[in-house]
Parts: C-alpha cells; sequence; structure tokens
C-alpha cells in the first residue's frame, strides 16, 4: 500500500504534467508574470463554467474576501454575520476592516451557519452576511437571500471550500455556489478542489458596477495607471498560478465526483455505527444521493459520539493516517475575537462539534486498499475502546 497522505498533489500533478510543464513554459518563455494572457483566459474559463458575469482574480483567499468587503464599501462599526465554527479569515477580514464580526451557531448536520441563529443575530446596524460553504457543502442559501432581501443586507459568499458545488434552489433550479449572493471569495490554496502550486484567489460577482470597483482594488485603486480613484490594495494572481489552474480547471468535475465516490466508500464502511454521524449532502438528504452534486467535499468530517476523539487522531498518527480537527476553538474563544457580546448558551452546537469532529484523508487519488485500511483502523480502535 502506498502512503497515505491528507491531500497528494504529487500524484495529481504526475496525471496532468504534460497539460501543466507546457502552460508553465508558455509563461515563461513569454515573461509575463503578473497580469498576462494566462491569467485573462483562466479568468474567462473560469467565469464560463460557474457562470459568472465577473470573476476577479487576486493573491489569495483571504485578500478576496477582504476585497470584496472593500467593494461593497462597508463602514466601521457595520455588523458582519458569520459562522462561529469555520477557519479564522472569514472572521479575521471582518475585524482587519473595523467592521464588527457576529459571530452565530451551525447547524449540527450540515456544520454550516444557521439561518435560526442569522435572524436573532440581525439588528439595525447588521449590513451583511457571510455564509460559508464549510468543507464543500452549499450553505442553507434560499433563506439565507430570503432574509438578506427581507432586512436589504449584502450575502458575501465564503466558497473557498466549495467550488464547483451545485446549488439547487426550491424552484428546482441550480446554480453553481459563489454566483448567489451578491459577491463570492474563494481561495486557489493547493490543497482546495481547485489549487495551484503556491497562493491564488479570486471574488466573483454578476454585480457590474461592484465589479469595476474592485477591480481597481485589486490594484492599488487604479484604473489608469498612477490614477488612483479608489483605495486599493496590492493583490493580483500571477501569471504561473493561472497557467496552473487553467490545466486543471477542466478537471475539476472529475476532481468532485471522485472525492464524493470516496464519501460515499467511507459512508458503506461507518454508516451502521451508533457512534459516528456521517456527512451527508443537504439536511433533509440520507447519505449521498447519485445525483448529490451540492456537497464537492474538501474535507470528509465525521462527528463521533462518546469517542475520546483526541485518543483516535493519535492512535491514527501511529498507524500513520494523517487526520485534521477542523476546527478546534471555537472563533468566539479564540483570543483574538473574544467579545463580552457572546453567550456560551448561543453555542452550543459549534461548542460540542469542536470536541467530536474528525477529518480523514480526502483528495482525489485515494485508492480502496487505502479507504479500507482507514475506516478499518478507526473502527477497530472505536469498538476497542467502547
Amino acid at each position: 500500500m502506498k502512503k497515505i497522505q491528507m491531500v497528494d498533489l504529487q500524484s495529481q500533478y504526475s496525471k496532468i504534467k504534460d497539460v501543466v510543464d507546457p502552460s508553465i513554459k508558455e509563461v515563461m518563455d513569454s515573461a509575463a508574470f503578473i497580469n498576462g494572457p494566462k491569467v485573462h483566459q483562466f479568468q474567462k474559463n473560469l467565469e464560463d463554467y460557474l457562470g459568472a458575469k465577473h470573476v476577479i482574480p487576486c493573491a489569495n483567499g483571504t485578500d478576496a474576501l477582504q476585497i470584496a468587503m472593500m467593494g461593497l464599501e462597508l463602514k466601521p462599526g457595520d455588523e458582519v454575520i458569520t459562522a462561529d465554527f469555520t477557519f479564522a479569515a472569514t472572521v479575521e477580514v471582518i475585524a482587519l476592516l473595523q467592521l464588527t464580526p457576529v459571530l452565530v451557531d451551525v447547524d449540527p448536520i450540515t456544520f454550516n451557519i444557521d439561518v435560526d441563529a442569522i435572524k436573532k443575530a440581525i439588528t439595525p446596524k447588521t449590513k451583511a452576511i457571510v455564509p460559508v460553504h464549510l468543507f464543500g457543502l452549499a450553505a442553507n442559501m434560499d433563506e439565507i437571500m430570503d432574509l438578506a432581501k427581507q432586512h436589504n443586507l449584502y450575502v458575501i459568499e465564503d466558497n473557498a471550500q466549495g467550488i464547483g458545488a451545485n446549488y439547487t434552489s426550491k424552484d428546482g433550479s441550480k446554480i453553481k455556489t459563489g454566483v448567489i449572493g451578491d459577491v463570492a471569495s474563494t481561495s486557489f490554496f493547493p490543497s482546495k478542489n481547485l489549487g495551484c502550486y503556491g497562493d491564488g484567489g479570486a471574488i466573483f460577482t454578476n454585480d457590474n458596477d461592484l465589479a469595476h470597483t474592485i477591480r481597481g482594488i485589486v490594484n492599488h485603486g487604479m484604473y489608469k495607471r498612477y490614477h488612483h480613484d479608489v483605495v486599493g490594495v496590492n493583490s493580483r494572481l500571477d501569471s504561473i498560478q493561472a497557467a496552473v489552474l487553467d490545466a486543471k480547471l477542466p478537471h475539476l468535475d472529475t476532481y468532485n465526483d471522485t472525492r464524493r465516490n470516496t464519501a460515499r466508500k467511507y459512508n458503506n464502511a461507518f454508516k451502521e455505527h451508533e457512534k459516528i454521524t456521517i456527512p451527508s449532502g443537504r439536511s433533509e438528504c440520507d447519505g449521498i444521493c447519485n445525483t448529490c452534486d451540492c456537497h464537492v467535499f474538501h474535507q470528509y468530517t465525521l462527528n463521533l459520539k462518546d469517542v475520546d476523539r483526541d485518543a483516535l487522531v493519535a492512535h491514527l498518527n501511529e498507524k500513520s493516517i494523517p487526520c485534521g480537527v477542523y476546527y478546534p476553538i471555537p472563533l468566539h474563544n479564540q483570543k483574538a475575537y473574544t467579545d463580552n457580546r457572546y453567550n456560551e448558551a448561543d453555542f452550543t452546537v459549534t461548542n460540542e462539534l469542536v470536541k467530536s469532529v474528525i477529518s480523514l484523508p480526502m483528495h482525489t487519488e485515494l485508492d480502496d486498499e487505502q479507504i479500507d485500511f482507514i475506516t478499518s483502523t478507526v473502527l477497530n480502535f472505536i469498538n476497542s475502546n467502547s
């Protein structure tokens, strides 16, 4: 059995090397390293894939989220509601812009932001909601968009983990995550479902005026050289990373299908165990249906009951099986983001999840032998420690 990795980028690269290498060489030969033809080509191809009017590439996913908020001209003190159970970058940029982060609890099944918790958190100062498509599962965008419309709020999708997922709306139509709200951000960090070989990110929007503003922000506020019309930053996707991403984009749906198939195999092994809650698609789903495309499984995350999670982590590491705990500390308990406004009783789900979740290896190169070894090791530990 080959070595198990949390993410196996080397094996993935070996399969597309004949496309990636010439694409990178083209950039090297042209020396168009910044804002070159490859960036524009990737931008157009991603717009076509997503069905988005505008894709604005930038340097990384955190920048993308910050720039999206800057483009909406949110003001210091404006409140922005987001999930307590997610990576810190989501709340980090809110604080950096001197906005007021408002953290709320998540749904116990999907791990995505709880719409009822959003409703309770809205005040006259609320200006935006940031749903995170956590672990690759589309958040409940119908209800979030209805709520935003009712209260005249912006919706900023954090699509860093969900690129390629389809959201099936209540009218039966399908739309890609990232083009539902007013604006969205994504990350092309190497381990993402669509990842480059360095840092990279992008902003998506169907709003022409907002897209124009954002294009200025990413380039020092310039639309014309040395004419600074808005306050901007320096955040550009370099041409080499764009070349890699453009080579990988045609494979994204296949990558996501492979992840879903791997998740099904995991689920089949764990589904009968009373101490393991397996991930599914939408909260109304039972498992992962054959046509499921609302979840792209950036992570495969189990929720354990009456299991010593940290002991299981140690056991897996002893068996050379990598795993992850996403996330071990709620954001409202992080030193940088503590606030007297928060009441522990409002975070019952998050406070349990941080003690009970574990993410297993998930990538496009896992084979059946590895999956069998991973699942049997997990089950043997839980059964022997019951």
